[in-house]
């Protein structure tokens, strides 16, 4: 590169720098400008001013995680600072959140998938299925399904999970369908992506623990008295999710036909990887052992009464005790530790909203509007307008911190059964990050592999929606019937 197209470059940089500089502050101000608008408003009827002013506070925070002026810490941090200089609360409430058992079950999670994947044994686990199940194109995708199914219980993000540990997995399997800018090496790799991720917002609705929102969804149903467990939420999950995982890659394989239905050369990558990995390590067999008992104390914390934080931070002492787990990985497991403070900060806001009597006068101010209806078709209304109002949304824990107390609120106004209601709002608050390559943070990752276009993205997710809400809704309110759930 000669000197001159350098500096040209630099200046490029420089002029988009401060471009996106420029668009942030104004973001940061209309986020300032929504806490400040609802500030001065008067209460209405029903609310006590310090439940209004903790509320004109919360959604300008939220409006500052769906923005992204800042960082998601950051903004929670301008949040809190903002309580306590405006004395909306006192120090001690401010803080209450961080010594939530929710918050620190999240982090723990955090830390244990990153021993998941530092170890190399979610990629183990990756070609031990592609090994039997690689030779189509569609087994491929059930494999890759399969192994985020097995991951999801212990890595509670998305990204990690299915961007960090799936998706590399995808790219290098698909060199193996044909040379670059070869037509039906390109589609048949649409296909495996499009169904890949499809599948994994289902497993990401099959855990408590296996999205960083589903917790805070707990939270809130736990706020209006709502008890979703460890157990109790991989009970409700269990049979829809495991239809939506065998049915939707059929439906994506059906709409959307990779054109190289087999695919033998990818079980000898797949065979070729494992033979370099070698037989299962110290460190591996470790993990195995401690990710087997903590499932079992989770899935059983009731009969065992062992609480579901205890059992997480026991795993992480057995890790750093065998030194599978450094403290220094600990202290820089980015991650996690920015997800404990904004956690923290919406769960307690949250909370106080809650104590406030805040979601209940929503929701009688709703379904006052609404009038009487029967609890199933209004249940079905709300449920829908939660759904597809994620395509003005770009991140499932910004959607979740938005609507979801709010909405359950109302179900329950409308006499909705509490679980029925909290389990449906929870699972969808994970299924709708399928609609578009833009509504979670895995999607643009995979949408970047460049094998799908934007369109057909949207076409498919609109029509895997179709599919998965009857799934959810319908089967899932059946199986919730059997369980006594309603």
């Amino acid at each position: 590169m000669s000197v001159e197209a350098g500096v040209k470059a630099e200046k490029t940089n420089s002029a988009h720098e401060t471009a996106s500089g420029a668009t942030n502050v104004w973001r940061l101000l209309c986020v300032f400008a929504v806490g400040v608008v609802l500030w001065f408003i008067p209460p209405p009827e029903g609310l006590q001013l310090q439940a209004w002013r903790l509320l004109a506070i919360f959604v300008a925070t939220v409006a500052g995680i769906i923005a992204r002026p800042l960082p998601m810490g950051a903004i929670a941090m301008m949040g809190l600072t903002a309580l306590l200089l405006t004395k909306t609360l006192e120090t001690a409430q401010v803080l209450a959140g961080f010594a939530n058992s929710t918050v620190w079950l999240v982090v723990c999670a955090f830390l244990l998938a990153g021993a998941f994947i530092r170890t190399g044994l979610g990629a183990r686990i990756a070609y031990l299925f592609l090994s039997v199940l690689g030779h189509r194109a569609l087994g491929l995708s059930y494999s890759l399904a399969a192994t985020d199914l097995v991951l999801a219980p212990f890595i509670p993000s998305h990204t990690a999970r299915s961007g960090g540990a799936i998706f590399p997995i995808l790219r290098s399997l698909a060199r193996s369908f044909g040379p670059d800018g070869n037509v039906d090496a390109k589609r048949t790799a649409g296909f495996v992506t499009m169904a890949t991720y499809q599948a994994s917002i289902s497993t990401s609705a099959m855990f408590l623990t296996s999205m960083a929102g589903n917790p805070l969804a707990a939270e809130f149903a736990g706020q209006q008295g709502i008890s979703m467990t460890w157990g109790g939420w991989l009970a409700a999950a269990i049979i829809p999710g495991l239809i939506s995982l065998i049915v939707v890659p059929l439906v994506i394989h059906a709409v959307y036909p990779p054109t190289i239905r087999h695919t033998p050369q990818a079980r000898i990558v797949a065979r070729e990887q494992l033979t370099a990995m070698g037989p299962l390590r110290r460190e591996e067999r470790i993990l195995l052992v401690t990710f087997a008992a903590l499932v079992g104390a989770w899935a059983f914390s009731g009969a065992l009464g062992i609480d579901n934080t205890v059992a997480a931070f026991g795993a992480i002492a057995v890790l750093l005790l065998f030194r599978v787990l450094l403290w220094d990985q600990v202290a820089r497991e980015h991650e996690a530790w920015n997800t404990f403070v904004w956690f923290a900060a919406l769960i307690m806001m949250a909370s106080e909203l809650a104590r406030l009597g805040v979601p209940k006068w929503f929701a009688a101010v709703v379904a006052g509007a609404v009038g009487d209806v029967h609890w199933a078709v209004g249940f079905l209304g709300v449920s829908l307008a939660y759904f597809y109002s994620h395509y003005l949304f770009a991140s499932n824990t910004a959607h979740i911190s938005a609507m979801y107390a709010a909405f359950l609120a109302i179900a329950l106004t409308l006499g909705t059964p509490p679980l029925l209601a909290a389990f449906a709002l929870a699972f969808f608050s994970n299924l709708f990050a399928g609609l578009t390559h833009y509504s979670a943070a895995t999607a643009p990752i995979f949408f970047g592999g460049g094998y799908v276009s934007a369109g057909t993205w949207w076409k498919v997710g609109f029509l895997v929606s179709l599919v998965n809400i009857p799934i959810w809704l319908l089967i899932g309110g059946l199986w919730w019937k059997l369980l006594g759930l309603w």
